[in-house]
């Protein structure tokens, strides 16, 4: 099992909607390095940080899990799409995504305070110039981040 933070803005979706959905696709991703950690190494079962993003407090909103292998994000095909991508085709799409299911909405764990932790120093979310979407967890900082939301394991 692997963990991974992903981030999403609440403007567009966030921790509130996929509690009311229970299981949403997350879609738009355009960036290699995030697609590749979908296509490539995500599972179904891995635990998901929900991060909420360029907002006025930005931090961890909730938990969830993936709920789906990566398959292709049908908004690169759509030229109506703002993630339209003219070079993706059908039957060679440069563009995944995973659907993800709703576990948890927790207390807002904000970005100032994961800072002030130097068990989370090496967290990706935390480096400078750090603008991916989707990174990994280490084990480590997962079980320390559902302490401080006290939440069980």
């Amino acid at each position: 099992m692997r963990y991974w933070l992903m981030k999403s803005e609440p403007s567009e979706y966030g921790i509130d909607d996929l509690a009311r959905d229970g299981i949403a696709p997350w879609f738009g991703v355009r960036n290699y390095q995030a697609r590749n950690f979908m296509r490539d190494q995500m599972r179904v079962g891995d635990g998901v940080l929900f991060y909420h993003s360029s907002c006025p407090e930005p931090g961890i909103a909730g938990l969830a899990e993936v709920a789906t292998p990566a398959y292709p994000d049908t908004t690169q095909f759509d030229p109506e799409s703002k993630y339209y991508d003219p070079k993706a085709r059908p039957d060679n799409p440069r563009w995944f995504h995973v659907d993800v299911r709703f576990r948890q909405k927790t207390r807002l764990l904000p970005l100032a305070e994961m800072r002030s932790y130097p068990e989370l120093a090496r967290m990706r979310i935390l480096a400078r110039g750090n603008r991916l979407s989707i990174t990994p967890v280490d084990p480590d900082e997962w079980h320390f981040i559902l302490a401080k939301l006290g939440v069980g394991q």
